[in-house]
């Protein structure tokens, strides 16, 4: 045999990203802990204080689920969690029952603020190296 297959070097790809993926969506659960979130909870906030323009509109959940790459009744469920915490608030469209918006709250944006140095932290740390690239010093 002559060396590594385009499909094995894929492969490997893959499985790094994966593992890379796991291993830095376990430290961002970790870490955030103590600001009473998990990575997705964090993820949620992070969303909405992206889109959030002041004027509470929110985003409806199934516009949340595809930006934090949940299924729409995994993200109800924590919309459902973060609601009861106090850090966002549902309010359903007046058209249409079965929508409901998420707005973040101003406790939200504070729990947000306070946790987001530490999940920047984290990802600098785990995404210093992604998988295939170099090192800083192999580059100079």
């Amino acid at each position: 045999m002559t060396g590594v297959s385009d499909e094995q070097r894929l492969m490997r790809q893959w499985r790094e990203l994966l593992a890379l993926h796991a291993h830095t969506f376990s430290s961002l659960d970790r870490e955030l802990q103590r600001f009473g979130l998990g990575a997705s909870d964090f993820e949620v906030l992070d969303v909405l204080t992206q889109n959030d323009s002041g004027d509470d509109r929110g985003l409806y959940v199934h516009e949340l689920a595809g930006l934090v790459h949940l299924s729409q009744s995994a993200v109800s469920r924590l919309v459902a969690r973060l609601a009861r915490d106090g850090l966002i608030t549902r309010k359903e469209c007046s058209t249409d029952r079965r929508r409901v918006r998420v707005i973040l709250t101003a406790v939200g944006r504070a729990r947000h603020r306070e946790a987001l140095p530490v999940q920047l932290t984290v990802l600098q740390q785990q995404l210093a190296v992604m998988p295939g690239e170099s090192t800083p010093q192999a580059d100079r």
